[in-house]
């Protein structure tokens, strides 16, 4: 079974204001010294934030006991301390500068980035796939890419900023273009290609080490991993295993592939296009088209059209889920995922995404809205079933340690 492992980032929120609270120094030290979750439990970026980098699993049940069992520590945390704790791209309201975590690597970040960080407070969610090689993982890659700006559409919640509607649904995704790396990576030959190209980057632009390359997916430079990062942090358990199970997929179809043809063949960049099957994404979709889709899809979410890989047109957003889902229903049945996400994401085109929740809360009752759905969303119940009890995702896997990923 393919591994995965995932990085869930929260923000402690004032509960008058939304505003972020600057208590997770607090909580990481109560938890870094609870032998259950000290490997699991990592500092961001911002005083305001904690990340939960997961242990290693094959199971989307598993999975979802060990996230809501971190998610529960952290909401008793938010109730002890009177704040509120949420699983958001961005704070609906947010002080001028950040408190920045007391991290020297951060501090130098600040400086290289200067006011750059000032709207850098955001949340997100990355998802780590196993894969066979880095051979795979570019192959992987390079399959990926044409699905970003769809991926990116599913999964937008971040709709709030400085007290107001930015009309956006992943407002985060409009912050990060401002990064040197930010957006969708182009199309890679091989393993070298990639590794050489990410190591022109160290130095330029304030990309001080290749952990600072934050494309939307990227390889692992500690794990044997492929890391997708388009997604904002997520209201619930189940949107984010949602988003799992996709990447999931999306790499196993990708290793089918190799596996058919040839990992040279399958990462190949070829002067000319070769003729695709029917159907079939186009996986050199120019770069300049791919960024203005990213761009509408952070815009529009799944309430208008998306880019479709395929035709290269923007097509209905719920058609183009469904179509997504029925290219993924191979390795998603091998998985034993299809049920669950075929019945997710019916929840998720009946529901809407995470924005188009925190939108409706806000304009029904503002911040008491906003409250209300976070303290009911934060902890809500998984509806997938762990296949094999692991003690709610108590106690550490191996490489746990090495799957975070922010900046680090």
């Amino acid at each position: 079974m393919t591994t995965f492992g995932i990085e869930e980032e929260f923000f402690f929120l004032t509960p008058d204001r939304m505003l972020p609270a600057d208590m997770a120094e607090d909580v990481y030290g109560r938890l870094s010294e609870d032998p259950t979750w000290a490997p699991l439990v990592h500092r961001e970026f911002l005083a305001s934030q904690i990340e939960h980098a997961s242990a290693v699993f094959t199971d989307l049940g598993d999975a979802a006991e060990g996230l809501l069992g971190f998610r529960r520590e952290i909401d008793a945390d938010a109730g002890r301390h009177g704040v509120s704790v949420a699983s958001i791209g961005t704070t609906p309201d947010a002080q001028a500068f950040p408190t920045i975590a007391d991290v020297d690597r951060y501090h130098r970040v600040v400086r290289d980035m200067a006011g750059v960080i000032a709207d850098h407070q955001m949340c997100g969610l990355h998802v780590h796939v196993g894969i066979p090689s880095r051979e795979h993982g570019v192959a992987a890659m390079n399959a990926a890419r044409p699905w970003l700006p769809l991926l990116t559409a599913m999964s937008g919640n971040s709709p709030l900023w400085r007290g107001h509607d930015t009309g956006y649904e992943s407002w985060r995704t409009v912050q990060l273009r401002r990064w040197t790396t930010a957006g969708c990576p182009p199309r890679f030959a091989d393993a070298a290609d990639y590794d050489r190209r990410i190591h022109q980057l160290v130095g330029v632009g304030g990309v001080t080490d290749v952990a600072l390359i934050a494309w939307n997916v990227r390889l692992s430079e500690h794990a044997p991993t492929i890391e997708f990062r388009m997604s904002d942090a997520q209201l619930t358990t189940d949107d984010t295993l949602l988003v799992t199970a996709l990447c999931r997929a999306l790499v196993l179809r990708a290793i089918d592939d190799v596996e058919r043809d040839g990992l040279a063949s399958a990462a190949r960049v070829r002067p000319v296009r070769p003729v695709r099957p029917a159907g079939e994404p186009d996986l050199d979709v120019p770069p300049e088209l791919l960024s203005a889709a990213m761009v509408h899809s952070a815009h529009t979410g799944l309430s208008d059209t998306a880019f479709d890989p395929v035709s290269g047109c923007l097509v209905p957003a719920v058609d183009l889920v469904r179509r997504l889902e029925r290219h993924l229903a191979e390795p998603l049945e091998r998985m034993g995922d299809r049920e669950i996400v075929h019945e997710l994401i019916d929840r998720l085109l009946r529901d809407g995404t995470g924005a188009a929740r925190q939108v409706a809360a806000w304009r029904r009752n503002g911040i008491a809205g906003l409250r209300r759905l976070y303290a009911s969303t934060i902890t809500a119940p998984s509806i997938t079933r762990s296949t094999a009890a692991v003690g709610g995702g108590r106690g550490p896997a191996p490489d746990v340690e090495r799957l975070a990923g922010g900046i680090r």
